[in-house]
């Protein structure tokens, strides 16, 4: 029995020792390793590299197709609106082909009267007082007009 413990506490012993202990760390360092490996394959690698191909090449005509449709939409409203100003411009056309609406309206902008009525057109006071004093100046020279605006612009700016 001495024999065995002392073989125990040899050093070569020790270093056997230590070497399984060793190869029992490493060994299970490299199957973990396997085992993170196994996870992405050539063909996993070469899946991913094929999809993001794909995805890179259809991202620059997706855009386009979207955009474009969008446009096609923007068109199509724009054609809607123009086809409304058109039926409202086909409607004021009957409407004018019409005597009695013409007449109304030549009487209404126009300020036309029929024989035997009279007419009134009422005159705003502060616009009538603006244009006795723009009679003024045409009985005095054209100089002096350009003058007084010259004077009226630099009063405004002060």
């Amino acid at each position: 029995m001495a024999v065995k413990d002392r073989d125990r506490f040899s050093t070569a012993t020790r270093i056997k020792l230590l070497g399984e202990q060793t190869a029992a760390r490493v060994y299970r360092s490299q199957t973990k390793r396997q085992a993170r490996r196994s996870r992405l394959t050539g063909r996993a690698a070469l899946l991913a590299l094929v999809l993001c191909t794909l995805i890179v090449a259809l991202a620059y005509p997706m855009r386009q197709y979207v955009s474009q449709r969008a446009e096609i939409a923007d068109l199509e409203r724009e054609k809607q609106q123009a086809s409304e100003r058109v039926e409202q411009l086909r409607d004021l056309k009957a409407r004018w082909q019409d005597d009695a609406y013409a007449e109304q309206q030549i009487r209404q902008r126009l300020h036309y009267v029929l024989p035997g009525e009279t007419g009134f057109v009422v005159i705003d006071p502060d616009a009538a007082r603006q244009s006795r004093a723009d009679l003024g100046a045409t009985d005095r020279p054209w100089y002096a007009n350009v003058w007084d605006g010259v004077d009226k612009s630099d009063a405004s700016d002060r």
